[in-house]
């Protein structure tokens, strides 16, 4: 399989979770890494089909976390 071909694994993103450990809402989260309020929505629904890295990082760091607490595979 080449890493262009998609298979039975798929990427969760766990923003939900974390945002309700921490107490912070989507709006807050935006304003902190400076990413709008639709452009986490997506991310949060699982329906991102990319994210920068840049962006990432700056979600980690705002929730204080790594990306594998944020990202998972199911």
């Amino acid at each position: 399989m080449s890493p262009a071909e998609p298979d039975d694994q798929q990427i969760h993103c766990r923003l939900d979770d974390l945002l309700e450990a921490r107490g912070m809402t989507l709006t807050r989260l935006s304003e902190l890494v400076g990413v709008s309020v639709v452009n986490l929505s997506v991310l949060k629904n699982d329906r991102a089909r990319a994210i920068r890295f840049s962006t990432l990082a700056a979600i980690c760091q705002a929730l204080n976390c790594d990306v594998g607490d944020l990202l998972v595979t199911s």
